[in-house]
């Protein structure tokens, strides 16, 4: 009966959102207020609905309710508990489900916490998430109906796929669909504003926690999901430039914009336009993500589903938004005039510089992900855009945007002065080129890009450090006035910079990895040893052995370096119910560089093939995505000064007249 509960309320909460978002934009037209009052209400009783059908789903998947063909396709009684909760999204109903639940919760929040908003912005953007919300429950239950029976009852399961079966995987989704989703809300402020004919420093205001929260928690998103391909798959890498993957960082690119822009309007009331259509950009670059991952065009380890018809109802919704969405831009950016000029050398133009990079980074990545498509589609041919593509356009691209980056944040709003700002730069500049002269001397290969990035790490770093530096005066004024102008920085100069500071750390390890890790391949019997890196690795015994849920041959390994040993253990794991392998690779951490090995089939009977990596630096590939978001959160925290069109007015004297609001 659970189900049935589950499937009437995804109905009504479907029901309830057609009817919401014609009563919500009548109610912003001022008809009446009481169309206004029930669509906010809606909006909190639309969640609970979804929330109800989540639940539903995942109360079955805990009691193996076999009799439900989701659960009955991507579950079994002998999978561990806590992987039959995940396994609820760990499908493509279950997660279409899940994206759902977020939707309607941050269309709740904005209803709940939107009163500083003005009520037509307010009314008309709550109108739109109720479009977006429709639009999707009825894609759930016309084409991905996840509470559909299945008579008479199966025994058992079939099993959820196996990669899926892992810690990583399953948190990994919950936050990318935060961020993909997350979007919505400064899409649907976007459109309201241009439907409204006004986009200013309120609407910035209120439109920029939604953006930075939405790409906090994209990142950490990306950055669980790069560490799950790292330690599972087995293949010493932690991006392989996979069109999934580019689906999640295509609109981190145009998120990473999106925030900037919108500082600019909140500060000196210029860029409307851009910033109104990067939010545009940015959830329709989300929408294009669920259409690759669900529309069956690619082979993934991360796609879930492979039914043209789910693609084709997807991309109707693509066309419909984005369409939609700049059809009213076409129609209305004309009217919002910007007030505040600003010099082409200043903080805002390196902020359009900034934009304008990573945009076209950001086509340099769409154009790699879908070009294999046209191509297969026009042709029948079948190809592939791999590594050497993106580094020989995206990195220098991305360079030059950190390059810039430790620029901009030194210019002054309005008006900068070039020449100084890179005069306050120079201990950067020297601290960069030392380490590019030491990384160009002990580098064994790749000596001059690896001293470029070296140098380039160094600079960006510098950069976010001498930023704040400059701000408190440290080191022209005394160190407790320092200190008092550290504790009253705003939290957004905080947060950017150690944004800035996280993106160096990042780029330290991806530059590491990519010029100076290493890798051996050798096939070994029990007692065989392997050199890499200083290390002398033994394969000491193979051992099979049982799981809950699978069959596993575990190797153990003895790493030997400087007299000093240490075991190591990997896996390779076999799930009969569904017949597939997995890898466990094993991983000695020793500060931020790994001894990565993992190991293959024994399939000749003279031994087992074995990879040995030894990855330099790759522990700040997370480290600095960790910060990075970090930085994110605490310009999140940090709500600015509120503008004068929200700030409490002072009550008129007795008798004055009071223009209306």
């Amino acid at each position: 009966m659970t189900p049935e509960i589950g499937h009437f309320a995804l109905i009504l909460a479907f029901m309830l959102a057609l009817i919401q978002g014609p009563a919500l934009f009548m109610g912003a037209r001022g008809q009446d207020a009481r169309f206004a009052v029930f669509g906010q209400r809606a909006s909190i009783l639309i969640f609970c609905l979804v929330g109800l059908s989540f639940f539903s789903l995942m109360h079955a998947y805990a009691v193996s309710d076999f009799s439900v063909v989701n659960v009955f396709e991507n579950s079994h009684s002998a999978k561990p508990f806590i992987y039959k909760l995940t396994g609820t999204w760990g499908n493509h109903e279950g997660s279409m489900l899940l994206w759902a639940l977020i939707l309607t919760l941050f269309s709740a929040v904005l209803a709940l916490q939107g009163r500083a908003a003005p009520r037509d912005l307010l009314l008309l953007t709550l109108g739109v998430q109720a479009l977006i919300i429709a639009a999707f429950l009825a894609f759930i239950l016309f084409t991905s109906n996840p509470f559909e029976r299945l008579i008479p009852a199966p025994a058992d399961g079939t099993g959820l796929n196996p990669l899926l079966q892992d810690p990583g995987l399953a948190i990994h989704p919950p936050f990318l669909y935060l961020g993909y989703v997350g979007f919505s809300i400064p899409f649907s402020f976007a459109v309201a504003a241009l439907i409204r004919g006004r986009a200013d420093s309120v609407w910035a205001r209120l439109v920029r926690p939604w953006a930075l929260i939405a790409w906090v928690f994209l990142t950490i998103g990306i950055m669980l999901g790069s560490w799950w391909a790292y330690y599972e798959l087995g293949w010493g890498g932690w991006w392989a430039w996979d069109p999934v993957e580019n689906a999640s960082f295509m609109p981190w690119l145009a998120g990473t914009a999106l925030i900037h822009s919108i500082r600019v309007v909140e500060r000196r009331d210029a860029m409307k336009g851009w910033a109104l259509l990067l939010a545009i950009t940015t959830f329709s670059l989300s929408l294009v993500g669920t259409f690759l991952v669900r529309s069956g065009v690619i082979t993934s380890v991360h796609a879930f589903a492979v039914d043209p018809a789910r693609g084709v109802f997807i991309l109707a919704i693509l066309f419909a938004a984005i369409g939609g969405s700049l059809s009213v831009f076409a129609f209305r950016a004309n009217s919002l005039s910007a007030t505040g000029a600003f010099a082409p050398v200043s903080r805002e133009g390196a902020l359009v510089v900034n934009n304008v990079l990573l945009l076209v980074a950001c086509a340099v990545v769409f154009v790699g992900t879908f070009y294999p498509l046209f191509i297969d589609v026009l042709s029948g041919e079948k190809i592939s855009v791999g590594a050497p593509y993106y580094n020989l356009i995206f990195a220098p691209l991305a360079s030059l945007t950190l390059i810039l980056a430790a620029v901009g944040t030194l210019l002054a709003w309005k008006k900068g002065d070039l020449g100084a700002s890179l005069r306050k730069l120079w201990p950067a500049s020297a601290a960069a080129l030392a380490v590019a002269i030491i990384a160009a001397v002990v580098a064994d290969r790749a000596r001059i890009s690896g001293a470029f990035a070296m140098g380039l790490v160094v600079w960006l770093a510098g950069g976010a450090f001498l930023d704040i530096a400059e701000r408190i005066k440290l080191f022209r004024a005394p160190l407790a006035q320092s200190l008092s102008r550290a504790k009253g920085l705003p939290g957004a100069a905080w947060g950017a910079s150690i944004a800035h500071g996280g993106l160096a750390l990042f780029a330290l390890g991806a530059a590491s990895m990519s010029l100076w890790k290493t890798e051996v391949v050798q096939l070994m019997a029990e007692g065989d040893s392997a050199a890499i890196a200083g290390y002398e690795v033994t394969l000491q015994s193979v051992e099979r052995l049982r799981g809950p849920n699978y069959e596993a041959e575990r190797a153990t390994f003895v790493a030997t370096k400087n007299n000093e040993s240490v075991t190591l253990a990997g896996e390779r794991r076999f799930y009969p119910v569904r017949g597939m392998e997995t890898s466990e690779a094993a991983i000695r951490a020793r500060g931020p560089n790994d001894l990565y090995i993992s190991f293959g089939a024994n399939t000749s009977g003279n031994g087992w093939p074995v990879r040995l990596f030894f990855n330099p630096l790759v522990g700040f590939l997370w480290i600095g995505a960790g910060v990075t978001a970090f930085g994110g959160l605490i310009a999140f925290g940090d709500r600015g000064r509120k503008p004068a069109k929200l700030r409490k007015e002072k009550p008129a004297p007795a008798g004055a007249e009071t223009a209306p609001a």
